[in-house]
C-alpha cells in the first residue's frame, strides 16, 4: 500500500509524460538506454540499492529485537510508533531545510548519522537485558533514527528531478522503486531472518555497512543547478509550502487519502510481527519471507507500472492502488490460511507500487523545484504523519482486547479493511489528477 483517468496507451519501452493539459503523450526520444547513460542516475540508483537493502534488514530486525525485549503489544507498538512519530513532528521544518541547503550534503549527513545510530542499537541488542529500561532505550534510539530518516527521505525525493529530465520521471521512479522492492523488501527481510538466527546484532552491523556504500556513491553525485529558496524567515518559508499545498485541491486530497491509508496500514503493521509469531507460527526467517511476498508484487509493479498507468490513466491507477491492501487486511481479519495470505500480499505489493509511481511522479512534475522540499514535506506531513498514530493505535487495540486471546490480533486488520474500503469510495468520487 502507499508510503506517496484518461491517459492513452504506452509501452514500457516508450516512457511518457503529461502535457500541460494532463494528456499522455509519447516521448520517442526517451528510452531505458538514455536513462542508464546518465552517470548520476547510475550513482543514485546504486546508492539506493545499498540504503534500501539496509532498510529492508532493519524492517525485520527492529520489531524482532523489540519482541526479545518485551512481549507487551503496547510497547512493541510503541517502537513502531517511535520510528514514524518524526513524520508528524519534523516533516514541515525539514522541508524548509531541504530547500535551503545542498541536497547531496544533506543525504550524506543523514546516512552518516543513521550509521552511528544503528551501531548504538547493535550495542543495545548485545548488552541489554529484557525489560522496561531496554525497550524504552530502543524506543528512544528508534525515534532519533526516524527523525534522521525524515530528513533523508524528503531530500532524496527532491534529488531525482535534479538528476534526470522531467520526461524521464516515470521511468526513473519505476527503476528506483524496482531497486527498493528487490533489495529492501525481497532480499532484505529474509536476509535479516537468517542473520538473526545466527546473532541478533548481525543485521545492525550489516545496515551500517550499507550506509557506508551509500556514502561513497552519493559523494560522487553531480546534481543540476538547484533553484534554492530565498533566505526568507523560517515561518514564512514554512507557510509558503503549506499555502501551495492548500491551494491545489488535487495534491491536498491525495495527501488526505494517503494519510488515512497510512494510519490504517501502520495500525496493522505494528502488530504484524506478533500476528506472524502467534497466529501463523512463523520464526524470524518465516517472518522475513512473509514480508518478501509483498516485495515480489512491488517489484512486478515497478516494472509494469509505467505501462499500466498509461493504460488505466492516473485517476484509475490510484483506485487500483488500494485494492490489494483491502483484500489482504480482510483475509487476515478472517483468519485465512497462509497459502491465501501470501498471494494477497503479492497483490498488495503490486497495487501499492502503482499508487507510489503515480503519485510521486505527479508531485515531482507539478511542484516547482525551488519549493519542492517544503511542498513535498507538507504533503508528507499530512500523508505520513498519521503513521505513528496508527502504529500506537494498533498496539493499544490488541492490548485492550487481550481478554479475547489470539482473536485480539485480528482486530486491527478488520478495522483496516473496513476503513480502507471507505477511503476507496471517497477516492472514486473525489480524486482526479489527470
Amino acid at each position: 500500500m502507499p508510503t506517496a483517468g484518461g491517459r492513452g496507451r504506452t509501452t514500457v519501452g516508450a516512457p511518457h509524460r503529461l502535457d500541460p493539459c494532463g494528456r499522455l503523450v509519447q516521448c520517442a526520444g526517451m528510452s531505458y538506454r538514455a536513462l542508464w547513460q546518465n552517470r548520476d542516475f547510475r550513482l543514485l540508483f546504486t546508492a539506493s540499492i545499498g540504503t534500501n537493502l539496509g532498510d529492508g534488514v532493519l524492517s525485520v530486525a527492529l520489531p524482532w529485537l523489540a519482541t526479545l525485549l518485551t512481549r507487551d503489544p503496547m510497547l512493541i507498538g510503541l517502537v513502531a510508533s517511535a520510528r514514524g512519530m518524526p513524520w508528524l513532528v519534523f516533516t514541515l521544518p525539514v522541508g524548509v531545510v531541504t530547500d535551503r541547503f545542498d541536497r547531496r550534503r544533506l543525504i550524506l549527513l543523514a546516512d552518516g548519522l543513521r550509521l552511528a545510530l544503528v551501531a548504538a542499537v547493535a550495542l543495545l541488542a548485545v548488552a541489554a537485558e529484557p525489560g522496561i529500561p531496554a525497550i524504552l532505550a530502543l524506543v528512544g534510539l528508534t525515534f532519533v533514527l526516524g527523525s534522521v530518516e525524515v530528513l533523508r527521505d524528503n531530500t532524496a525525493q527532491s534529488v531525482l528531478p535534479l538528476v534526470v529530465d522531467p520526461d524521464h520521471l516515470e521511468l526513473a521512479n519505476g527503476q528506483m522503486w524496482s531497486a527498493e522492492e528487490l533489495s529492501g523488501r525481497f532480499i532484505g527481510p529474509p536476509l535479516a531472518g537468517a542473520m538473526i538466527a545466527l546473532w541478533v546484532a548481525f543485521p545492525f552491523g550489516f545496515f551500517s555497512a550499507m550506509m557506508l556504500i551509500s556514502l561513497i556513491f552519493v559523494s560522487r553525485l553531480r546534481l543540476k543547478q538547484e533553484n534554492r529558496a530565498a533566505p526568507a524567515a523560517f515561518i514564512s518559508a514554512l507557510g509558503e509550502g503549506l499555502r501551495y499545498l492548500n491551494g491545489r485541491p488535487e495534491l491536498r486530497r491525495l495527501a488526505g487519502v494517503l494519510g488515512a491509508f497510512n494510519f490504517l496500514y501502520y495500525m496493522s503493521a505494528a502488530v504484524l510481527v506478533l500476528f506472524a509469531q502467534e497466529i501463523l507460527g512463523l520464526g524470524a526467517m518465516g517472518y522475513g519471507a512473509l514480508l518478501s511476498a509483498q516485495a515480489v508484487g512491488g517489484l512486478l509493479g515497478s516494472l509494469m507500472g509505467p505501462w499500466l498507468i498509461g493504460r488505466l490513466g492516473p485517476s484509475r491507477s490510484l483506485i487500483f492502488g488500494m485494492i490489494g491492501f483491502i483484500c489482504v487486511s480482510a483475509c487476515m481479519a478472517l483468519n485465512a490460511p497462509l497459502w491465501v495470505i501470501v498471494p494477497l500480499l503479492v497483490l498488495d505489493g503490486f497495487t501499492g507500487m502503482i499508487w507510489n509511481i503515480t503519485t510521486v511522479s505527479y508531485r515531482q512534475r507539478t511542484i516547482p523545484s525551488q519549493m519542492f522540499g517544503r511542498v513535498n514535506a507538507a504533503y508528507r506531513f499530512f500523508g505520513s504523519g498519521t503513521m505513528p498514530l496508527g502504529a500506537f493505535a494498533g498496539g493499544a487495540i490488541v492490548a485492550s482486547a487481550a481478554p479475547m486471546g489470539q482473536a485480539a490480533l485480528h482486530l486491527p486488520f478488520a478495522l483496516a479493511a473496513v476503513g480502507a474500503l471507505g477511503m476507496m469510495a471517497y477516492a472514486m468520487r473525489r480524486l482526479r489528477i489527470g
